[in-house]
């Protein structure tokens, strides 16, 4: 859906704020890259409920382990910006991919971690998350399957956490002396290892369903987040069928194919 561009003019005499690039849209917000109190910021407006509640649970996190956040007003928060030059998408691809998986990790541990104050309401739990591969689990074998897998590990949670729910390597910026932040979450809660599957079927990297690449970076992230292997294997093919609902609903093929050969792979391991 194209949304009409927003007047950003009162909020900028509110907070003082001095536009620092050009405005730009997502599929579920609208930004603007702003200057505040000499730093670099950005002006985002959630335009989905999925955003808006996604702003509520970055000031939850308090810029830790995620984007800061310094006001907010309505649908719009004013947040830090990353500004550093590494980015682990490029990492991933240039022979650093284990240290990139390895900050990956690094900072879900942080999300994860409990917080004296409690979470944003209207959280979302993970099996109604579930609900478009569910729909989908009589389209073939493959759906059946991880469908099977999601309900086993739904019906038996462990280890519950506030997720970040779409964590991958464009989800976690460099944010210079403050390091690694995630930003876009997506308010979910459930068992930790859904995230952590998350980073092992990245559709948009080319080298994902590499057997080589993707039974040494399960090493890696196994290790670096201290889950225990076949859960995270099944959590791989529970995540990757969802993910390929997600696909299927949006009518791309290749998504959906990408993300059966990296459950197959997954399944492989646990068969093995």
């Amino acid at each position: 859906m194209n949304h009409p561009p927003f007047n950003w003019r009162p909020l900028l005499d509110q907070w003082q704020l001095t536009v620092d690039g050009d405005a730009f849209a997502t599929p579920g917000s609208q930004l603007l890259p702003v200057r505040w109190q000499g730093r670099s910021a950005m002006l985002k407006r959630a335009l989905t409920p999925e955003e808006k509640s996604g702003g509520a649970l970055l000031r939850w996190w308090n810029g830790d382990g995620a984007a800061q956040v310094y006001a907010h007003e309505g649908d719009t928060v004013l947040m830090e910006r990353a500004t550093g030059p590494r980015d682990l998408f490029t990492m991933a691809l240039d022979g650093q991919d284990d240290e990139a998986s390895r900050i990956l990790c690094a900072t879900l541990a942080r999300l994860h971690a409990p917080r004296a104050a409690p979470p944003p309401e209207h959280l979302v739990p993970l099996r109604p998350w579930f609900r478009s591969l569910e729909a989908t689990s009589e389209e073939g074998a493959r759906f059946a399957r991880s469908w099977a897998t999601a309900r086993e590990l739904l019906d038996d949670p462990r280890d519950p956490v506030v997720l970040h729910g779409d964590m991958h390597h464009r989800n976690v910026l460099d944010f210079g002396e403050r390091g690694w932040l995630a930003i876009d979450p997506k308010c979910v809660t459930g068992e930790r290892g859904f995230d952590y599957a998350n980073l092992l079927t990245n559709p948009d990297l080319p080298t994902v369903t590499r057997p080589d690449r993707f039974h040494h970076q399960f090493g890696v992230i196994a290790e670096a987040a201290h889950l225990e292997p076949r859960r995270l294997l099944r959590w791989v093919v529970a995540f990757a069928g969802l993910s390929a609902a997600w696909f299927l609903e949006d009518q791309d093929a290749e998504g959906v194919a990408s993300d059966f050969v990296v459950a197959d792979l997954a399944q492989a391991m646990l068969d093995g």
